[in-house]
């Protein structure tokens, strides 16, 4: 395809976005009950936000991290969440071209952060548990928000080569996406459709592949380092507090990286139908709304900080 005709083929274009295709009755169902998660996926991670900011006690470097993924969660949700709602009582079910790339541009750029930021708390806790006495002149304040900026500037520029070779893609039509966002395994086979893109798709795949499976075997190492350590302690009181703050960090761990490698480790390869429409909406929707509870909700300190706030219910 020229680029005279690739211009004009994208020249007032619009996708289709499917979503879940069933009856009104159904789709109102799911917009109250995506609602509703949203809502409280908002709230758990803002309050949470509040409680860090507002408690002195916890200006510690584990909190300010614990603070700023709840952030992320909340920029991570209005990424998508907003448009399937709208998208469920839309008629036409219709999104730009231009929207669409930025969609999949904040969506992916805020999921790569999230690796970052898992990755970060895991080294977070390396250090707290496996080398205590260092812990204080290592992860100190000063240097925690710097990692905190390198997450987020380094995620925000990760996948800005995927977005532009998307950019330059032939979209034939019918711009029609089995998906309820602008996702990139749907837009490669919407293209490779037109033309073959076996370049394109490796190069996506490939960055894909590496930032999944780079951060989450660091995760995975460090965490195994800090259950042998943990294993060694002599107090058993000490023990359970340090097993329980890993259980939590590693359930979120396998909540989001078990659905993220399904779906992007080789996108636009062709998943099982409605499959890939699933895992995403597990880990884009449903991990953001349980992460306060399993992180932070039961941390005692936490919750100390949630009745101060809450006027000491």
């Amino acid at each position: 395809m020229t680029s005279e005709a690739r211009n004009a083929s994208r020249s007032g274009q619009d996708f289709i976005l499917l979503g879940f295709p069933c009856s009104r009755e159904v789709q109102f169902l799911l917009f109250s009950i995506f609602f509703v998660t949203y809502t409280l996926t908002l709230l758990g991670n803002t309050v949470i936000v509040c409680a860090v900011h507002g408690d002195r006690r916890l200006h510690t470097p584990m909190y300010v991290l614990l603070a700023n993924f709840s952030f992320l969660e909340i920029c991570y949700v209005n990424s998508d969440v907003p448009n399937m709602l709208a998208n469920l009582l839309s008629q036409t079910k219709t999104i730009s071209f231009a929207r669409c790339l930025l969609q999949l541009y904040f969506f992916f750029s805020l999921g790569t952060t999230e690796c970052l930021f898992l990755s970060i708390m895991a080294y977070d806790r390396f250090l707290a548990i496996c080398r205590p006495l260092h812990y204080p002149t290592v992860m100190t304040i000063k240097f925690c928000v710097r990692l905190v900026i390198f997450c987020w500037v380094y995620g925000f520029l990760w996948f800005l080569i995927p977005v532009i070779l998307v950019t330059q893609l032939p979209f034939c039509g019918p711009n029609v996406i089995d998906d309820f966002l602008c996702d990139l395994g749907p837009l490669l086979a919407l293209a490779s459709a037109c033309v073959p893109i076996p370049g394109t798709v490796l190069i996506c795949g490939t960055m894909s592949s590496l930032l999944i499976f780079a951060t989450f075997l660091y995760i995975i190492g460090s965490y195994s380092l800090v259950v042998w350590a943990v294993v060694q302690v002599p107090s058993r009181a000490g023990r359970k507090k340090a097993f329980s703050t890993c259980c939590s960090h590693l359930a979120v761990v396998f909540l989001f990286y078990g659905s993220v490698m399904m779906t992007y480790v080789s996108p636009g390869s062709g998943q099982a139908e409605g499959m890939q429409k699933f895992t995403t909406l597990f880990y884009s929707v449903l991990t953001p709304f349980f992460n306060p509870m399993i992180y932070s909700l039961r941390n005692k300190e936490m919750k100390a900080a949630l009745k101060k706030i809450l006027g000491g219910s």
